[in-house]
């Protein structure tokens, strides 16, 4: 579980995902961003739903910028609060629409974030949790999430990435490891995914980063261990997909 607050104006996300339900709300301004093919704005007072692995941009609407409070709360961590207040139906929540107008969930997010922030005591926080995570599944989620469905060539280039996500695959190795084509590799992945395998790569090694970063590694040993360059080269791309730098990241984790 994290919580992040950030006003930016120039700052442009690339295009990237979380391993996590991500639930945020625009505080002031104007939010655009592209999610599973479409164009959406979120403006003050509206919530924002990523579903796990959904990949996503984001920047300004206009010059001045917007402000957003923001939860990511890995899949396992929801799945248990959701049993442990009685929903049990197979299969994890699925958010259809990636913006959402609703009041209560904002005031909701609003609770929750503060709490993480501000040092609520750890019962508030949870029952904070437990409110929130309810209210989301019962107010916006539309079905239960399923595994997508990739055909078997794609589906086996991303098993390969993800079991070695650190070694330099050339394309024509990651297509004989998948069974077709260069380009219909490519062209499948960025269906099936919503990015090229090299933009996957990376961001696999990215989340790598983050969880070296929490628990306090220092910048250019986690670097060189998830697979960059050297310590500009992780900077110029963590702060282009997450906003802020490792040497932040790590400060925020570990104070």
């Amino acid at each position: 579980m994290e919580a992040m607050h950030a006003h930016f104006e120039r700052h442009v996300y690339h295009r990237h995902s979380h391993e996590t339900y991500s639930f945020g709300v625009t505080e002031d301004g104007y939010q655009a961003f592209r999610c599973r093919g479409d164009a959406h704005t979120s403006a003050a007072g509206m919530v924002i739903a990523f579903n796990p692995d959904d990949p996503h941009d984001g920047h300004a609407a206009d010059e001045l910028g917007f402000t957003y409070r923001i939860v990511h709360l890995g899949p396992e961590l929801v799945s248990e609060v959701l049993a442990d207040i009685g929903d049990r139906p197979a299969g994890l929540p699925l958010f259809d629409s990636p913006v959402v107008t609703d009041p209560v969930l904002a005031r909701n997010l609003r609770g929750l974030h503060a709490a993480l922030l501000g040092g609520a005591p750890a019962l508030r926080r949870d029952e904070l949790l437990t409110a929130t995570v309810g209210a989301m599944v019962n107010r916006a989620a539309t079905r239960r999430l399923r595994t997508v469905s990739a055909p078997g060539p794609v589906e086996r280039a991303r098993r390969r990435l993800d079991e070695a996500y650190l070694d330099d695959i050339g394309a024509d190795e990651l297509a004989e490891a998948a069974g077709c084509s260069r380009f219909a590799l490519y062209r499948g992945f960025r269906r099936a995914y919503g990015m090229a395998p090299s933009d996957y790569q990376r961001l696999l090694r990215l989340r790598a980063a983050r969880r070296l970063l929490a628990r306090g590694d220092a910048i250019g040993d986690v670097a060189a261990a998830a697979g960059f360059a050297d310590q500009s080269h992780l900077t110029r791309w963590f702060v282009r997909c997450y906003g802020v730098t490792p040497g932040g990241y790590r400060e925020a984790c570990t104070d």
